[in-house]
């Protein structure tokens, strides 16, 4: 058995509005309504360090990633990648089937939309395989991708955030990258580490976010957050395309109010990093969390809840979750529903003057 197969998803050949979505997200010259965020590169690798690096955007990243572990795997070769029926249920499940064997699979959700018919393989099969059989057997070379997030157009189908619901499960690892340098270290990781990994990719990311990437394979860990931009006077903690909203508003609260803010990215959903996270409140007094998803049930509540039981007697104002709304994701109105800066900005405003 090869140690690598991909399985895709391919929507974009099916005709309808799941196919034009997924051309309109890929296309160089998609618009969107309301840019809420702005990509800023972040340095260049040590090239000592890193090896050579190339200029590629986010799913450039991701392909070099997957071409780095197809060449470095002597039993694998480009007649592992394939096209699936259009059945998520069996995409995951035929997955689960390879990696159990011991060989390496890598499996594609086109839009973590539509990763949830695949939730009981998911839920009651990769992430309690080891478990169940008393750790004689396990599916931990399983890594499922899917696009994820909003992307200016995507509507209830095309725009969810579904990260909260896959906290929840013992046994698999959530991560979300924030740029093309994360996603092919993290997504590299992911495909190491030896317990299920989903691995969302944000879509809008994909084309937007472009950075000096490492040609060779290399890792980032999971699970640990990371300090973006350090601060005294709030936290603030987001994962995702939310990450580059967040550092916007890092910057307006210091030239606006003079506030200091420390920037967090979590990485990592589960398990999430909450160490890093509980020292900075401590240092800060205050937390905002920040996320696409609506607020009800979603993984700010967790870390909420996390921090008021860790770092109750140091919070100096409630913390505060600017989330997307509880209801299902609009379309022409979706400016109107994401959490931008100026809604992150009124939240640390108000925190400041508690």
């Amino acid at each position: 058995m090869a140690a690598i197969v991909r399985l895709l998803l391919a929507r974009a050949a099916v005709s309808g509005s799941s196919a034009r979505l997924a051309r309109a997200a890929m296309s160089p010259t998609a618009r969107r309504s309301v840019a809420h965020f702005t990509f800023v590169p972040e340095p260049e690798p040590d090239p000592a360090q890193y090896g050579p690096t190339q200029k590629m955007n986010l799913f450039q990243s991701i392909t070099s990633g997957l071409d780095n572990v197809l060449a470095n795997d002597p039993t694998a070769g480009k007649e592992r990648v394939f096209n699936t029926p259009l059945c998520e249920q069996g995409i995951v499940g035929f997955g689960i089937g390879i990696a159990v064997t011991g060989a390496t699979a890598i499996a594609e959700i086109q839009f973590a939309d539509y990763i949830f018919p695949a939730f009981d393989q998911i839920v009651n099969e990769a992430a309690k395989y080891r478990y169940r059989s008393g750790n004689l057997f396990d599916c931990g070379s399983l890594t499922i991708r899917a696009p994820w997030g909003c992307v200016g157009h995507g509507s209830l189908y095309h725009s969810q955030c579904p990260e909260a619901f896959f906290s929840h499960i013992p046994g698999v690892k959530v991560v979300i990258p924030r740029s093309p340098i994360q996603a092919k270290g993290l997504l590299l990781s992911c495909i190491q580490d030896k317990n299920p990994c989903i691995f969302f990719e944000p879509k809008i990311l994909y084309r937007a976010a472009v950075e000096q990437v490492p040609v060779e394979a290399y890792q980032i860990p999971l699970s640990q957050a990371e300090i973006l931009e350090e601060g005294n006077d709030v936290t603030l903690v987001a994962w995702g395309t939310q990450v580059h909203v967040m550092r916007e508003v890092a910057s307006m609260a210091q030239e606006k109010l003079g506030v200091s803010c420390e920037v967090i990215d979590l990485k990592t959903i589960l398990p999430w990093d909450s160490e890093t996270v509980c020292k900075s409140v401590v240092k800060t007094g205050r937390l905002l969390i920040s996320h696409e998803a609506p607020m009800t049930g979603g993984f700010a509540a967790e870390i909420s809840s996390t921090v008021q039981e860790e770092c109750f007697l140091h919070l100096e104002a409630p913390i505060s979750r600017v989330c997307g709304y509880d209801t299902p994701f609009p379309h022409i109105f979706e400016p109107f529903y994401i959490p931008d800066k100026w809604k992150c900005f009124d939240a640390v405003r108000i925190m400041i003057n508690y």
